[in-house]
């Protein structure tokens, strides 16, 4: 019997899939969004998140290097992360700002806390945060067809004007290199889905939960719906951030719960308060809450009673 069992410390349950594989098909998934913000935005697009990426890869290194840490630049984290935040970019911004945001999401959020697996806020969107806040002007300025456009049809549509919402669903419309074009972000999504890197829950939470709510405080009207689910970042963030293993909640309860307040947050930012967006602050918010989110949807131990 004894050759039968083969006894080992735990864990017992054991998967090929590691961190780089994972690192990997994220990269993967946000490749049409990438393809279609270098198409639409030319050179310039293709600069920044090239700038965005060395920045947050160097820091990684550099920093790991110098404080005689192992150096974890081929995990690939260092790389969604630039992507990332280089999506999250104005194709017009000068390019030390990418560059100044791939070294705050590195080592002020990322490398400080501990590395991979212990920040406690996505490393990228809190970068961009950053960057709003010291630098709104150009954060907020956005071209398209090589003219400058203050507004982008999200804003539009809050000051009440009127906006093609086609034209926001295929991304004929300014606005930051990735959040432009629903169709590329849902291609990539569904890649995520297919190849099971990230569950349905936490995107689906988010946008029935947002959905609702600008529909019932908003205008009662599907068209109203749609052009925010088009715009914003939403579908960006719904499936790309909000789902970060890291920063997100590992339990099915807490998915949902976690969802459910990023379409709450979303839709308060929105409807009520000063910015046309409010999907990076909902998810750094809500990031700050998942250790509560947890403690409150964690199952109980089998044969243990409830107080």
């Amino acid at each position: 019997m004894s050759k039968l069992l083969n006894v080992s410390s735990s864990p017992h349950v054991r998967d090929q899939v590691t961190s780089q594989n994972l690192m990997l098909d994220v990269a993967i998934a946000m490749i049409p969004a990438t393809a279609y913000g270098v198409y639409q935005f030319g050179v310039k697009a293709a600069l920044v998140l090239l700038v965005s990426i060395l920045s947050c890869v160097l820091s990684e290194y550099v920093f790991e290097t110098l404080m005689g840490k192992p150096v974890t630049v081929s995990d690939g984290s260092a790389l969604v992360t630039g992507m990332i935040l280089g999506l999250n970019m104005p194709p017009a911004i000068p390019l030390w700002m990418p560059f100044l945001g791939g070294v705050f999401a590195i080592i002020v959020v990322k490398q400080l806390y501990g590395g991979l697996g212990q920040n406690f806020m996505n490393p990228a969107l809190a970068a961009r945060c950053f960057l709003l806040i010291s630098f709104a002007g150009p954060m907020t300025t956005f071209t398209y067809n090589d003219a400058v456009v203050s507004p982008t049809p999200l804003a539009a549509f809050k000051a009440g004007q009127s906006v093609d919402v086609a034209a926001m669903f295929i991304g004929k419309i300014p606005g930051t290199i990735g959040e432009v074009s629903v169709i590329a972000l849902l291609i990539g999504a569904a890649y995520l889905i297919a190849r099971k890197v990230i569950s349905i829950r936490i995107p689906a939470a988010y946008l029935i939960t947002f959905s609702l709510f600008v529909f019932v405080f908003g205008q009662h009207d599907l068209m109203y719906v749609l052009t925010h689910l088009c715009g914003g970042g939403i579908i960006f963030g719904a499936f790309f951030m909000a789902t970060d293993y890291v920063t997100s909640p590992v339990t099915t309860k807490g998915q949902i719960y976690f969802g459910i307040l990023l379409g709450v947050l979303t839709g308060l930012f929105r409807l009520f308060g000063g910015s046309a967006e409010g999907v990076s602050y909902a998810i750094i918010i809500s990031n700050i809450l998942v250790p509560l989110i947890e403690k409150i949807s964690l199952p109980k131990a089998f044969g243990k009673e409830g107080k």
